[in-house]
């Protein structure tokens, strides 16, 4: 065979060979790209890649979208619900006697108001900070509440006694005295009157107060707390009304109400529900105060609380 000859029929055989490599790569399934070794006049002096069309295993993929983190989920769930129960006690508000409510779940931290920092008469509800002012008196003085003010602690609180009640109220130092306690308790909206019912507050400073009763790192000791939940937690049936009637079986409840009547408000009523709810197994730990007055009656008044709070744990899912 001549030398041309020989050169031209060893030129066609590394073609053909470079080709039946691609057709393998492709029918066996070869990752990656080829490299195939001939330069652009088909001879072995550069080096090439498979065009795109002949790839192996297909275009690289896209960077997958980054979405919403969990939190950022979890809140827009959160304002979504506080929306629909705006809208809902916005309805309610159309129909019935003005009322205010606030929520704290302390698992969250998360707080909801609706006419939060509107101001009402506590009512009986004041017991409830008499009672811790009374606690923190004796921290104070590093003692343990007397038999004497327990006395009048267990039926104000239990019973919703007034003549309990200002008996305490009075030993305490009245008006003054539960006015710089509220300071310590963080009361800032709350202003107390010499007549201890017609004390005004909000039920976002409730929150406070109620918070305030369980925190570790309040002002509140451990056994003041635990007092304050004992007697919370121990009303007479008379006074298991309000917030208790939206827990679930199983839950514990504390609660303090207040109801009064005046002839100043045309003889109607103001009523009113604080306290909170949790469970054993730590799920639930939540504070609702629902404030309200100009009610044609006390029933028709414990009827709206209850439904302001229903309302509340319906929509906040708690």
């Amino acid at each position: 065979m001549n030398v041309p000859v020989a050169r031209q029929y060893a030129r066609v055989r590394r073609y053909r060979v470079a080709i039946m490599a691609v057709a393998a790569a492709v029918v066996l399934g070869g990752g990656g790209l080829i490299y195939l070794g001939l330069d652009g006049n088909g001879g072995a002096g550069g080096g090439s890649v498979l065009p795109g069309s002949l790839s192996i295993g297909g275009p690289a993929a896209s960077p997958s979208p980054t979405g919403p983190s969990p939190e950022e989920l979890a809140e827009a769930q959160r304002a979504k619900r506080a929306k629909q129960l705006d809208a809902a006690l916005k309805r309610l508000a159309a129909t019935s006697p003005e009322f205010s409510v606030a929520v704290r779940d302390a698992r969250t931290g998360q707080t909801y108001a609706f006419r939060g920092d509107e101001h009402y008469d506590t009512a009986s509800i004041v017991k409830t900070q008499i009672l811790a002012c009374m606690l923190l008196k004796d921290q104070d003085a590093g003692r343990e509440p007397s038999s004497a003010e327990m006395a009048l602690a267990k039926p104000m609180i239990r019973l919703s006694d007034n003549n309990a009640t200002t008996a305490l109220f009075q030993r305490l130092g009245g008006r003054t005295a539960v006015g710089r306690c509220n300071k310590r308790l963080g009361l800032t909206d709350t202003v107390v009157n010499s007549s201890w019912g017609l004390t005004r507050t909000t039920a976002a400073d409730q929150i406070t107060l109620l918070s305030e009763l369980v925190d570790p790192k309040g002002p509140l000791d451990a056994g003041s707390r635990k007092t304050a939940f004992t007697l919370m937690n121990t009303v007479d049936e008379t006074q298991d009304w309000g917030v208790p009637a939206v827990a679930a079986p199983g839950e514990t409840c504390t609660v303090k109400n207040g109801w009064d009547t005046r002839s100043a408000d045309g003889g109607l009523w103001a009523v009113n529900t604080i306290g909170r709810i949790t469970s054993d197994d730590d799920e639930i730990d939540v504070s609702v105060a629902v404030l309200s007055h100009n009610n044609a009656s006390m029933e028709s008044g414990i009827a709206l609380v209850e439904k302001v709070a229903e309302l509340t744990r319906r929509y906040l899912k708690y």
